[in-house]
């Protein structure tokens, strides 16, 4: 199988440029905005609000997912890929023009929204058109444009902070978001059979209100009022108390939100515990490591981002190797290996001083962002793969949904870990640098130890070897890889044949039919 076979020069080359534009998008936007939160507090206040900016636009992304899931059922994916763009376009120009930070939050909200339709129809289509082997290269595809951004997004956030203005950092995406939606609507053909949605509203209401006051407990428990006050003993109770009657009510409707039988597949649930882990270190390391570089390190935003950047540059380099290397020893295995990564990387963070440099910082998060490379694409891919046709985008959209939630959930515990050590001073734009180093050292305890409990999850995993003929687009029909059951081989013929057979595939995705129920209930 020549590279040219899953490239960008192959036949499906154009809309794998368009889905990586795409996801451009979201990318960029996960970066561009850590190293200016400083700037962006000195501008308009609320620093004790601005875990926020992470937590509002994470918590809006995972709880339409699933809704943008059982729409792309339906419609397809292009039109719900594209209502994504529109909604993030919207919401970056309203970004960069708010004046407070409660209206910016709002905005990022809006944005959320975009991103939840953007990122799982990237992977969904992804799953869809490339086979279990041809995957492990496109993943170094979709990894390296976490590298980029990585590498682009900090530096233009310290130079348009630095030198310009902090709205920049929501302006930049207006060109990105119209030439992605472009490059969509043009390069990418489906056959789509009409029918009427059914949404399961009162699901999401249960999560969206169930999901806010927990996140809300957990940013002012310890700040506004005390852990053991009424107040935050209402705010966390009643908040748990709606996320089990959502988990109640789920089962009693012909078409949930979040499918239970998600839960009940060992690989599926597993899978979404290591994501869920995934977006809580991520999240927790862009909300912090920028602050500490620059808040008690002393450097600017420019160097606070280079910093950052090599988190999601290692990411990319290994997520290549882990196509060659899970296909041989089984995704649970490499998925061990970057695990001990991530946990040695979080710990050497905790050796870190005010007299530490950045060079040391920037190697600690390499070498994190190294190990969740070994761990996020192969356990995603696993999961993609043994399921049929009609349960990819449920599936997909339910690990990016855990994603999600372990991202806003992660970032608002450790706000609240921040708050709490910093006490009345949190609400500064200014702190004092040994204060702020002893609070953000908890902040990385914290990552550590949800590092711990992220490789626990993948050793929880059965033992799982991808390979096998390549995945089929056909709507409704189940795929004939399923590959990835437990102890099945990768064999070097199954591989070529993927990819002699993938290079014959149409371009053009026909969507599954309305009829065809979009997730079996049974267990595996």
């Amino acid at each position: 199988m020549t590279r040219s076979a899953v490239g960008l020069r192959s036949e499906r080359g154009p809309l794998l440029l368009a889905l990586l534009l795409s996801l451009a998008l979201v990318a960029l936007d996960s970066t561009i905005i850590a190293t200016a939160v400083p700037s962006i507090v000195s501008s308009i206040g609320g620093f004790a609000q601005f875990p926020w900016l992470f937590s509002i636009y994470l918590l809006a992304q995972a709880v339409t997912v699933p809704v943008y899931g059982k729409l792309a059922d339906l419609f397809g994916r292009k039109p719900v890929i594209l209502f994504g763009i529109a909604a993030f376009l919207a919401g970056s120009v309203a970004a960069g023009l708010a004046w407070s930070m409660t209206a910016l939050i709002v905005f990022r909200a809006v944005q959320g929204f975009g991103a939840g339709a953007i990122q799982p129809m990237t992977m969904t289509i992804v799953g869809d058109i490339y086979s279990v082997e041809e995957r492990a290269k496109v993943q170094g595809y979709l990894a390296s444009v976490w590298g980029i951004a990585a590498v682009v997004g900090p530096t233009l956030g310290g130079i348009f902070s630095e030198y310009v203005s902090w709205r920049w950092i929501f302006f930049v995406n207006i060109p990105v978001c119209l030439l992605a939606g472009w490059m969509i609507a043009t390069k990418f053909k489906e056959k789509v059979s009409r029918g009427k949605p059914r949404i399961d509203y009162r699901g999401a209401a249960l999560m969206v209100a169930g999901l806010s006051l927990v996140i809300l407990g957990l940013l002012e428990g310890g700040q506004a009022w005390s852990w053991s006050s009424p107040t935050s003993v209402a705010v966390l109770g009643v908040g748990a108390a709606l996320l089990v009657v959502f988990v109640l009510a789920e089962r009693r409707v012909a078409e949930p939100m979040v499918p239970l039988w998600v839960f009940r597949r060992r690989l599926l649930a597993t899978t979404s515990l290591v994501a869920f882990g995934v977006g809580a270190v991520v999240l927790g390391l862009t909300s912090y490591v920028p602050t500490f570089v620059q808040d008690v390190l002393g450097h600017g935003p420019l160097v606070a981002g280079f910093a950052l950047a090599t988190l999601t540059v290692g990411w990319p380099l290994t997520a290549s190797f882990a196509g060659r290397l899970y296909t041989r020893v089984g995704v649970r295995a490499c998925g061990l290996i970057g695990g001990a990564l991530v946990i040695a990387g979080a710990a050497m963070l905790l050796l870190l001083g005010r007299s530490s440099s950045v060079v040391e910082v920037g190697a600690f998060c390499f070498v994190i962002g190294a190990g969740l490379g070994i761990v996020a694409a192969p356990t995603l891919i696993a999961a993609q793969s043994t399921v049929e046709w009609h349960e990819r985008g449920v599936v997909t959209g339910m690990n990016m949904f855990a994603r999600s939630l372990g991202s806003a959930l992660g970032v608002a515990a450790f706000g609240a870990v921040a708050n709490s050590l910093l006490g009345s001073s949190a609400g500064s734009a200014h702190h004092d640098p040994a204060r702020l180093n002893h609070a953000v050292h908890y902040v990385f305890l914290a990552v550590l130890a949800m590092a711990v409990l992220m490789t626990i999850a993948v050793r929880l995993m059965p033992r799982v070897r991808l390979g096998g003929p390549p995945a089929t687009a056909t709507p409704g029909a189940a795929p004939p890889e399923a590959a990835a059951t437990p102890e099945a081989a990768a064999t070097p013929e199954a591989a070529a044949t993927s990819g002699a057979q993938a290079g014959e595939r149409a371009l053009a995705v026909p969507a599954r039919p309305a009829g065809v129920p979009a997730a079996s209930p049974g267990d595996r």
